[in-house]
């Protein structure tokens, strides 16, 4: 996965059957189903791979507790077929993880055990376990920092749970290993049209040496997320707002706030939603929010508001009570809504499942959705655009398609922080013994080596220091003050791997802070870390 290699068949292809815009869940897969049905794709990033809305997700691949409860069966179903074949695609990054729901009231745990044994019945052969109920005194021995006061009993079911950034990166390596192009920092700044007004491609500009490339293609996806309305504005001004954001916040707390490898589902909060709290690489992920949003982002920044009820949540359900100071990371991310047709600003409501939307120019635009089902949206994405563009009928091939990384389940050794890198554990271990300096730690309080910056800069096409540090090996989200610290050294890094000079290394050390300090709740002064 090497950007100039990518770049290069940009000139050495005259048309292509799909461009995707967007490297996010819905482009990549759309990319993914259309290269894998004999197509000539190719998918276009503005940014970096999942830079945006697919890199903050709650990190779990469900079904939806909370659509089962508002009674849209159809969405939970879908959604729980996909989240068992993605345990079998990539069973690396996915994994089978309990929660307990803990009740505070006498009839809360028969409620949920009945609910959630019809959650369990509509999984059917793809179920990850049955639902049980458990007494208070098993319920605290599984969570010993749950609040006890008042305490009944606990439920616990299965669902699962993933690393959304690093199955961005997979789905591009899949892409390109099936024939595929996928380059990021390319941004399309405009659609070709031919004389009766259809479109034949795309204008897009490589945002690091600004040239512009004029590229055809028979069909164009428009697979932007919240940045959907931006496309459709290129395509025709007037075209409506058909997007709008919804801002969901996690915060990242140290584990001794959890203590446990089950997560908690806390099924009603002050305001009727639902709240995690999740185990995730060594943390406590807390979250989420939902709050309708004007404008999107690429690098949306938590309220003040969400913070508060957030943090006032966790502490009515943990013993050990989180305060700002030990909040390690705050991220916030944006889903893209369909747009509520009365103008409400109620996004509870608002369902999850996606549409697709073809425009008289024969642009196909996907919105809508979830990590968890982004491959039965680009399956009905590229039937679709077949449909429209008299493609023929090749059905699509991805619902057994294993995904870069894929290893057996009994292969993921998850007490090794490697194991997200499935397949490729071998080349970054052999890596580590090849040089010494390889083998060290970019930050002495966490697991991560020189061998994996050098491995993504050379194999996974990241570019600068945000690539790394809050894509590839996710330290800006679990330990914001680590990754500042982290900066320096991964700049000189890359400028080594990339040939940029010292003045490049220095430019994107001093970004990288700037941005991380958004995602601190207090101030923070960098740290010098020596490698040798």
């Amino acid at each position: 996965m090497k950007r100039n290699e990518e770049l290069s068949k940009l000139t050495n292809v005259k048309e292509w059957d799909f461009i995707v815009i967007g490297g996010g869940a819905s482009g990549l897969g759309s990319a993914l189903d259309a290269v894998s049905r004999g197509f000539k794709t190719l998918l276009l990033e503005s940014h970096d791979f999942a830079k945006a809305t697919s890199s903050r997700s709650t990190k779990l691949v469900h079904g939806g507790v909370r659509y089962l409860a508002q009674g849209d069966v159809g969405l939970v179903k879908e959604a729980l077929k996909e989240r068992g074949l993605l345990a079998k695609n990539a069973a690396h990054i996915v994994k089978n993880q309990s929660f307990i729901i803990p009740n505070y009231t006498w009839w809360g745990g028969i409620y949920y055990k009945i609910g959630l044994s019809v959650y369990d019945f509509l999984a059917g052969k793809l179920s990850l376990g049955k639902t049980k109920y458990i007494s208070k005194s098993k319920t605290v021995e599984k969570l010993p920092t749950i609040e006890q006061n008042h305490l009944m009993s606990g439920v616990v079911y299965q669902d699962g749970q993933f690393d959304d950034a690093r199955l961005a990166v997979n789905l591009t390596q899949t892409i390109i290993e099936k024939g595929g192009t996928a380059i990021n920092y390319m941004k399309v700044v405009g659609l070709l049209k031919n004389d009766s007004g259809k479109i034949i491609g795309v204008t897009a500009e490589d945002q690091f040496s600004r040239q512009q490339y004029q590229i055809h293609g028979n069909v164009v996806i428009n697979a932007t997320g919240v940045f959907t309305n931006d496309i459709l504005n290129m395509n025709n001004p007037k075209h409506g707002k058909l997007v709008v954001p919804s801002q969901g916040i996690h915060l990242v707390l140290d584990k001794s706030f959890l203590k446990s490898d089950d997560a908690i589902m806390i099924p009603k909060t002050s305001d009727g939603r639902v709240l995690f709290v999740v185990p995730w690489h060594d943390r406590a992920l807390v979250g989420t929010t939902d709050t309708l949003l004007k404008d999107e982002s690429f690098e949306p920044r938590a309220l003040e508001e969400e913070i508060s009820f957030v943090l006032n949540t966790a502490r009515q359900y943990l013993a050990k009570k989180p305060t700002r100071e030990d909040v390690k990371s705050v991220f916030a991310g944006l889903r893209p809504l369909a747009a509520p047709k009365d103008g409400s600003k109620n996004t509870k409501e608002v369902s999850r499942s996606h549409k697709v939307i073809t425009s008289p120019t024969g642009l196909v635009s996907i919105i809508g959705g979830k990590w968890t089902t982004y491959r039965k949206m680009a399956e009905d994405t590229v039937n679709e655009a077949m449909k429209i563009h008299r493609l023929g009928n090749t059905p699509s091939k991805t619902e057994h398609l294993s995904i870069h990384g894929n290893v057996k389940p009994e292969q993921v050794d998850r007490t090794n922080h490697l194991y997200v890198y499935g397949s490729d554990i071998p080349a970054i271990k052999a890596l580590q013994d090849s040089n010494p300096r390889y083998a060290q730690k970019i930050h002495p309080d966490h697991p991560f080596t020189v061998a994996e910056v050098v491995w993504a800069a050379r194999n996974e096409m990241a570019e600068t220091v945000e690539d790394i540090l809050a894509r590839r090996v996710r330290l800006l989200f679990l330990d914001a003050r680590a990754a500042i610290d982290s900066a320096h050294n991964v700049a000189k890094i890359i400028a080594e791997e990339k040939g940029h000079p010292e003045e490049w290394a220095q430019k994107q050390e001093s970004e990288f802070i700037d941005l991380a300090r958004g995602y601190l709740l207090t101030p923070y002064s960098p740290k010098v870390i020596n490698l040798n």
